[in-house]
């Protein structure tokens, strides 16, 4: 179909305003710039019952962990955990990138959720973020007790290179001995930087995310490009990927990225991994933090929802 009309209001107001593509300034100017167009199409972020900042140790050093908290589950029980990552291409993002995220969440699956501020290329380039989020999985369950948390149900989930991210940390919870992860969700996650598909070569219009801004963040991201290779960087090399746990993958139709998530979702499945894939139409690649602007974000957030409420259940 073609793009929505809502977004297709949201690129024609980019394209008459000449904005700038994000690969065209420096990282400084893309990171201040990214910050703020995701808060101003995010709409209001939700209020939720408490909000902590925690300091935990990081291979590289301290790292950042905000942890928002539901309302207590009124069977008293320990709440679940989901461990939320960021999107940005490695390069972009803070916790405050996915606040309105990892709010509505928080308040619709029932859950806490983490977003933990891992370090960013090009400054720490693969596989500085990697082994930060998995330490601080790691931390959340050897504390999950001391937190009021259940450590018996933690999901990952993530955006664009969060939902990367994601994906790379249920391949080593599952090769490295843990924490066992209920639910993957991976939102239109890169999976392999070596992708030649349909949708990266198709989608080069300057004023929404396109195979450029895919190029401009691996290139940050990898240090060495010959890294791509690993499964840690390109989840879809992976030599299997049987014993991962079940996934929910959500792409979009107008995304570079498109193709190489739906192709992750079909490998989970060939190698036995339980998994549901839904692809927006009309959608572009952002589009579930746009609550505020676009009702298909509003939409793919609930089926989110939904999906990890009844895995943390």
């Amino acid at each position: 179909m073609p793009l929505h009309p809502q977004a297709q209001a949201l690129r024609d107001r980019r394209a008459s305003a000449r904005t700038a593509p994000l690969y065209s300034l420096t990282v400084a100017e893309a990171r201040a710039a990214d910050l703020a167009d995701i808060r101003a199409a995010a709409g209001t972020p939700e209020p939720v019952a408490a909000v902590e900042e925690h300091r935990l140790p990081g291979p590289g050093g301290e790292l950042a962990l905000r942890l928002y908290r539901p309302e207590p589950p009124a069977d008293g029980r320990p709440s679940p955990v989901l461990l939320y990552l960021f999107g940005g291409g490695w390069t972009l993002g803070s916790p405050d990138t996915s606040d309105a995220i990892c709010r509505a969440l928080t308040n619709a699956v029932g859950c806490a959720t983490a977003s933990v501020g891992y370090r960013l290329a090009p400054e720490h380039p693969f596989p500085a973020a990697v082994r930060d989020c998995a330490a601080a999985a790691r931390w959340l369950a050897a504390h999950a007790e001391g937190l009021g948390l259940d450590a018996g149900r933690l999901a990952v989930a993530g955006d664009s290179a969060g939902g990367n991210l994601a994906a790379v940390l249920a391949l080593i919870t599952r090769d490295e001995g843990g924490p066992a992860l209920r639910h993957q969700l991976l939102v239109y996650p890169n999976t392999d930087a070596r992708a030649d598909t349909p949708s990266l070569r198709e989608h080069d219009d300057p004023a929404l995310f396109n195979r450029r801004s895919v190029a401009w963040y691996w290139g940050h991201y990898l240090a060495d490009p010959a890294d791509g290779a690993h499964p840690h960087a390109s989840p879809l090399r992976a030599a299997s990927l049987a014993g991962l746990p079940p996934a929910t993958v959500i792409t979009a139709e107008y995304d570079p990225l498109r193709d190489e998530g739906e192709q992750y979702a079909e490998a989970l499945r060939a190698a036995g991994v339980p998994v549901e894939l839904r692809r927006w139409a009309g959608m572009p690649h952002g589009f579930f933090a746009m609550t505020g602007t676009l009702d298909g974000a509003a939409e793919a957030q609930a089926y989110a929802a939904a999906r990890l409420r009844e895995a943390l259940a």
